[in-house]
């Protein structure tokens, strides 16, 4: 299938090329652009012939060249970030001196996107919602990273599990791993194949090399297709035919400053530099490179999954799941040991007592005793180990990118592209990943011209030294213990007996005499034995250190790395008939994706390899049916081989009601196939084993034969060690619901209503408002079952068997709710350009699922309420600017697979002050993001992220 995809893409781009047929120089033009008032020159304008892809910028003295294979007429463009743009014709096939000059303006309404119809147009005349960041909004960011800057676009929310992993959203079901909301970096889709959701700026563009950042909030299925669900983001880098010369940033900031987790302040590096050169306008190349280095945010959350198991009156809850506390997820309800004795196939411990004086006597003093009532119903779990101790908080992001572009014809360029990004970073999923020594590197050929293009490339992705960190928690209380860690919850409840056996208890008398505070008092006693007299391990010791480098090598399942190296292979294209359709505009395109799973058994079940493919092909149709009103349509089509074809239309339009205020209103669908995981995963996590959704799935570990729900066994056995009865009681077996049908996993679909209003008012005020109201169908979930050695209700006994669950009786696997959802929410923008350069910009959201999930999660993890304010002045001087930005978002209850709970309300305020050296072409910046030090989560399980604190020196050989 490799071969087939390389063949097919060369074939492709050759014939293309064979029509190309490299003509004779017929016009040259040289001239020089100026500043308008001042006459000075302008280096780095950049000049484009319209309607083709030729073209060439000014140099340092202002003065440009440029030939062109077709005759006079031509239009030649100019244009320069933070000027009026101006269309020049001409007519001379010989013109030289030609002088051009452009005024300084603000950009306010004036910007061009193209995400929202993957056509340019006006923003102001967009049919959906739209944020963008030009070139100056990435250099003047408050924050320290532009990246980080797109949480200040209205609708946003971002999830850091890292100082360099932000995870973006918007409206709502935001999470850690986003597999709602799709990325693209100059085309290609930035997921890590093995996850199936974007991975922030690991390996996208340094600041230096980002042209445009383009938001779409909203279901976009019907042009971007599979998975652009809740929205989509678009990155695009510099070309080097229109940005060239030297550039290179340094910037040295310090975070960790009075901070929560007590660790010192710690410095932070952040290097890049750009290089890119044209010649004679024919040939291009550019070479970027960007290290980062800091020490992570870290996760200190003490919240307890567990909370609710902690017994009544208790000071502490002896089976705590803490965070950010690794391998307290081995965990035992001490009376499931009153089994011990009678019932096969459950953890025994009484031949620990087989010899001995005193407590030890019998023999068979300590189970006799559990028999009789002296285990009380509490969970007891392993102990753990701070984060901190566990997972790589040497947070590191090598990114380079190459980029080679050749024009075939004025009309013709075709150019490769590699992006790669390495490093190590930490990754919040149903557990905690340490991603160490990561990469992913992306290659990608394309030749485009003003009406279509074709591209082709390919994400491949290595897990390096990445693992679970709680999987290696696991294998330290393993080597701990004696060899396992069920020692350890085996032996505890032995101790906790033999307290209440030196405080005068016997196996004869009644275990309902034992106060409260004899409970704690055994409770201590039995884990200061186990962790202080008989396993004891100081987490800061070189025994500890020495244990911890003995595991981490190890692949799941006998060890907590990952071996993956899966690849995305991906083609494209769009053909615009502009120059063929006066009477309407019209796109097609299609697109054709083959996933290559390789993790070998560690991730996925695919020893020998896993392929997914899908293809897809869409048509667009726009028409000013009357002066001011303007119609699109769209319609896609998609198939993946595991599920069945999905058509998704979008109407939309626009009505001008008056020069510069437009209304628009939109229709359109979504839908999300599910990811990789949730069709392939075959995942051991300890406590269960996670499987996809797909029917080969369940039918490989059986998992309707002798299966109950989870909610079902959950009742069943908490009902047993809360009342003392048996597995075998009937008003027991009587609560277990069996799980005798499984629904396979199906695409996730989404209904989109917008309407929406945006204008410009006197070219100083920009308005955007908009509401919109969403409808769900077919949520994908993930449902646990637990499974008997035999079918209970014919065989009681084997009811025993669901008290303790395992990977291998725990089964959780994707699914839908066939329940539907809706939600609504409005956004309203304001941006107003004051005198003297000042610009006041703010924005508001509102965001609220109107439905919950019956016996589910709803994950909608957004606040109801949060907004943004700006006041920034780019040229309060000639050399100096600043931007203050402030930010707010309401508490919210965050819900995922990995931890249910609130996250707090938190505000932050940004700042920088920029200065401009125009004699050494450079910008210093010094700023700060989080200024006032108020540590904060953005999601449950996240890191505790304070202030960071920043200097910067930016050199811009043409100071664009």
């Amino acid at each position: 299938m490799k071969k087939f995809f390389t063949k097919t893409l060369v074939v492709s781009l050759l014939l293309l090329c064979s029509l190309s047929i490299q003509a004779l120089a017929q016009t040259a033009i040289s001239g020089k652009v100026v500043e308008e008032g001042t006459g000075e020159p302008l280096a780095g304008v950049n000049i484009i012939v319209k309607g083709k892809v030729i073209g060439t910028i000014t140099n340092v003295n202002g003065e440009f060249n440029l030939q062109v294979n077709d005759a006079p007429p031509l239009v030649l463009v100019f244009s320069f970030i933070g000027f009026e743009s101006k269309e020049i014709q001409v007519t001379n096939a010989s013109t030289s001196g030609l002088e051009v000059s452009l005024a300084e303006q603000t950009m306010l309404g004036q910007e061009v996107v193209i995400s929202a119809s993957r056509v340019e147009e006006s923003i102001l005349e967009s049919p959906v919602s739209i944020e963008k960041m030009d070139i100056l909004a990435v250099q003047n960011t408050a924050s320290d990273d532009y990246y980080k800057g797109i949480a200040n676009l209205k609708g946003v929310d971002v999830a850091s599990s890292s100082i360099n992993f932000q995870i973006i959203n918007a409206r709502g079901f935001a999470s850690t791993g986003n597999t709602r909301f799709v990325q693209l970096t100059d085309g290609m889709d930035t997921q890590a194949p093995a996850l199936n959701f974007p991975i922030g700026n690991l390996n996208g563009p340094s600041e230096l090399d980002v042209e445009s950042v383009e938001l779409i909030p909203g279901a976009a299925s019907a042009l971007y297709g599979p998975n652009a669900f809740n929205g989509i983001l678009l990155v695009n880098s510099k070309s080097p035919f229109e940005y060239q010369g030297a550039s290179a940033m340094a910037k040295i900031g310090v975070n960790h400053i009075g901070s929560e987790a007590d660790q010192d302040a710690s410095p932070m590096y952040n290097v890049a530099v750009r290089y890119a050169k044209a010649y004679n306008n024919k040939f291009a190349f550019k070479v970027n490179f960007a290290y980062s280095r800091a020490d992570d945010w870290h996760g200190t959350s003490t919240f307890d999954r567990n909370a609710n198991l902690t017994p009544e009156g208790f000071p502490f809850n002896p089976g705590p799941d803490r965070l950010h506390y690794m391998g307290d997820e081995a965990s035992l309800n001490m009376n499931i040991l009153r089994f011990s004795a009678t019932t096969p196939g459950n953890v025994g411990w009484q031949t620990l007592a087989s010899s001995g004086a005193g407590f030890y006597s019998s023999g068979q003093t300590a189970w006799l005793m559990a028999q009789n009532g002296f285990l009380p119903n509490h969970v007891v779990s392993a102990p753990s180990y701070r984060e901190e101790n566990i997972v790589d908080y040497g947070a590191e992001n090598i990114k380079g990118n190459v980029g080679l572009f050749y024009r075939l014809t004025d009309k013709l360029e075709l150019s490769y592209l590699y992006n790669g990004g390495f490093g190590t970073s930490v990754y919040t999923g149903a557990q905690r990943y340490s991603l160490a020594n990561f990469e992913v590197q992306q290659h990608r050929l394309q030749l485009r011209s003003d009406n279509f293009f074709v591209r082709a490339y390919t994400t491949r992705e290595k897990s390096g030294d990445s693992y679970i960190a709680e999987f290696l928690g696991k294998k330290i209380n393993d080597v701990r213990f004696g060899g396992d860690v069920s020692n350890y919850l085996t032996q505890y409840p032995l101790y906790y007996l033999e307290y209440l056996y030196n405080q005068g208890y016997r196996k004869e008398d009644d275990p309902n005499s034992v106060t409260l505070q004899q409970q704690i008092a055994a409770h201590e006693y039995a884990r200061d034995v186990m962790l202080n007299q008989l396993y004891p391990l100081d987490e800061n010791s070189e025994r500890f250190t020495e244990i911890k480098e003995g595991q981490i090598n190890g692949v799941v399942p006998f060890g907590p790395k990952f071996d993956d190296a899966s690849n995305l292979y991906h083609i494209e294209g769009q053909y615009d008939f502009k120059n063929e359709i006066d009477f309407m505009e019209l796109q097609m395109g299609g697109s054709y994706r083959i996933f290559s799973l390789n993790s070998n058994g560690t991730i996925f079940d695919d020893e020998g390899g896993l392929t997914i493919k899908e293809y897809g092909a869409y048509v667009q149709a726009s028409k000013r049916v009357i002066d001011n009103l303007k119609l699109t349509g769209s319609l896609r089509y998609d198939k993946n081989e595991n599920f069945d074809g999905q058509f998704n239309p979008r109407i939309s339009g626009v009505l001008t009601i008056a020069e510069n205020h437009n209304i628009r209103g939109s229709f359109q669908t979504g839908f999300r196939i599910p990811t990789t995981q949730g069709q392939y995963i075959d995942l051991d996590i300890l406590t269960a084993r996670l499987l996809g959704g797909l029917p080969e799935s369940a039918e490989k570990y059986n998992i309707t034969e002798n299966a109950y729900t989870r909610e079902s066994v959950n009742a069943y056995t908490s009902r047993i060690f809360a009342t003392g009865t048996s597995p075998t009681d009937e008003a027991n077996i009587a609560l277990l619901v069996p799980f005798t049908e499984f629904d396979p996993v199906k695409p996730e679909q989404v209904k989109s209503f917008e309407i929406g209003y945006k204008s410009l008012i006197a070219n100083k005020l920009m308005i955007d408002l908009a509401y919109y109201y969403n409808i769900y169908n077919d949520f994908i979930t993930q449902i646990q079952v637990r499974k008997a050695s035999a079918d209970v209700a014919t065989n009681p006994a084997a009811g025993a068997s669901l008290l303790n669950g395992t990977s291998a009786n725990t089964f959780q696997i994707y699914t839908n709710f066939d329940q539907e959802v809706s939600s609504q929410g409005a956004a309203l923008g304001l941006t107003y350009n004051l005198p003297s350069n000042f610009t006041l910009n703010g924005n508001y959201t509102w965001s609220k699922l109107n439905d919950e999930i019956d016996n589910g999660l709803s994950e909608f993890n957004t606040p109801e309420h949060k907004f943004n304010i700006s006041f920034a002045n780019r040229k309060l001087t000639d050399k100096l600017g600043f931007n203050i930005t402030y930010r707010w978002q309401e508490a919210f209850e965050w819900e995922s697979s990995f931890a249910q709970g609130p996250v707090p309300s938190y505000s932050t305020l940004d700042a920088q002050v920029s200065y401009k050296l125009k004699d050494l072409k450079s910008i210093v910046k010094l700023g700060g993001s989080n200024v006032l030090n108020d540590y904060y989560i953005q999601s449950l399980g996240g890191p505790n992220i304070g202030g960071i604190y920043y200097i910067s020196v930016t050199f811009d050989e043409l100071m664009n």
